[in-house]
């Protein structure tokens, strides 16, 4: 019997309340796997897989615990629990970088306020550094600092009021600028 150990997937994301209540959770399947998981079934399942999560983890001394067949990482604060899930073969370690890197996010993005209410207040920016940690199961970075820094950066640009010049001079100026550009990094080798 092998087992894949995969080092790049997680299967939830999981922020509750120092009541179980739910106040963020994703689940995912990974695009790669093929195992039908019933916590994507339906929201009632997920909501009572949490209850029980939170009862068996709620004041336990451990950042990590085997639940319902999945690896549980996760870390408690005054009135949050923040959980990562993975399946029995992936790596804990990594499960635990991306918890840790996460939650440094969460305390550049909060200001140290890992908190019921902050995360509520900014529930957006919460939302967007899971988005930037994990995309659909795999995970994207664990890094806190460029966590954060996807999080908080305004755009550059505002993309719908770039205006193209599609005439014939519009084309020369663009071709005069690469020509420019080219020829300048060329000159710096």
């Amino acid at each position: 019997m092998t087992f894949e150990t995969s080092l790049y997937t997680i299967k939830s994301a999981i922020i509750l309340d120092n009541e179980g209540k739910r106040l963020f959770a994703k689940y995912y399947k990974a695009p790669h796997s093929e195992v039908n998981d019933e916590l994507l079934s339906s929201e009632k399942k997920q909501i009572a897989f949490e209850s029980s999560l939170f009862k068996k983890t709620h004041k336990l001394n451990t950042d990590i615990i085997l639940f319902e067949n999945q690896i549980v990482v996760y870390r408690e604060f005054a009135d949050v629990i923040i959980y990562m899930t993975g399946d029995l073969n992936e790596n804990e370690t990594l499960l635990y970088n991306v918890l840790q890197g996460f939650i440094g996010a969460l305390e550049i993005v909060l200001r140290n306020q890992l908190d019921k209410k902050s995360m509520q207040e900014n529930y957006d920016l919460v939302v967007l550094a899971i988005d930037e940690t994990v995309d659909d199961g795999i995970i994207l970075e664990t890094d806190p600092s460029v966590i954060a820094s996807r999080v908080t950066k305004a755009p550059t640009e505002d993309v719908t009021n770039i205006k193209i010049d599609l005439s014939e001079k519009g084309f020369f100026n663009a071709l005069n600028f690469a020509k420019k550009n080219i020829s300048d990094r060329l000159q710096a080798l």
